[in-house]
């Protein structure tokens, strides 16, 4: 399980992202100012901070020079500017990512796991059964004979196997497929989409062993 630092003085913002993060599996310590992040940034290691520009008693540009000082921990800044020099200066001192509020809770997602996937910090080869995929190189094998997926089952398949063991409803495929994809999806494109899928990774697809239906709820991948 990825630990996770959030810096954010919005009591509002912490309650939202503490639920959505703690849903998708990552622990996540919460602080409301500069000086509660640096006396536990010095006591312990995070996997990932999400740390905001603003604060009541500092900046997050002094957070995360600490940070970069003491480990290669990455950071996303999120601001409520999209100034052109915040976001530049952020980036320099070594941020990962910089997000501008409001952002939409499932890009934030992504961009968490892509940081935390570059670092080592979540692995970029997944297996489940006879199935490989590598999301460094957006390749999937299976039998070690090389599957090829749309740019969409693609996706599909990797926010399954992000989301291993998790009873995921349609719904909330729906809602990160629109994220990730950029372009809208409906209910019956989905069904479409995953059969496709299940007739090229499946050896039965109509006994399914790797994405698996959860009859009145949506879909699980694995254990």
């Amino acid at each position: 399980m990825s630990h996770l630092l959030l810096v954010e003085d919005d009591i509002g913002i912490i309650r939202n992202l503490t639920y959505l993060l703690d849903n998708e599996g990552y622990k996540v310590t919460t602080k409301m100012n500069k000086k509660q992040a640096v006396e536990i940034i010095e006591k312990e290691l995070f996997d990932l901070v999400l740390l905001d520009v603003t604060l009541p008693d500092g900046n997050g540009f002094e957070i995360c020079q600490l940070i970069k000082k003491k480990s290669q921990t990455p950071v996303i800044f999120l601001t409520a500017s999209d100034d052109e020099i915040s976001v530049v200066k952020g980036l320099e001192i070594g941020a990962e990512d910089y997000i501008t509020k409001p952002f939409r809770p499932m890009e934030l997602i992504a961009r968490v796991r892509k940081a935390l996937r570059k670092h080592g910090k979540i692995p970029s080869i997944y297996e489940i059964n006879d199935l490989k995929l590598d999301s460094l190189r957006a390749m999937v094998w299976k039998s070690d004979k090389e599957v090829f997926l749309s740019a969409l089952e693609y996706k599909i398949m990797l926010v399954f196997l992000n989301n291993r063991g998790i009873v995921l409803s349609r719904s909330r495929l729906l809602d990160e497929i629109w994220d990730m994809a950029g372009e809208f999806v409906n209910d019956n494109t989905l069904t479409v989409y995953i059969k496709r899928i299940r007739e090229k990774i499946e050896d039965d697809p109509q006994n399914p062993k790797i994405i698996k239906t959860v009859r009145g709820i949506g879909y699980k991948v694995g254990d």
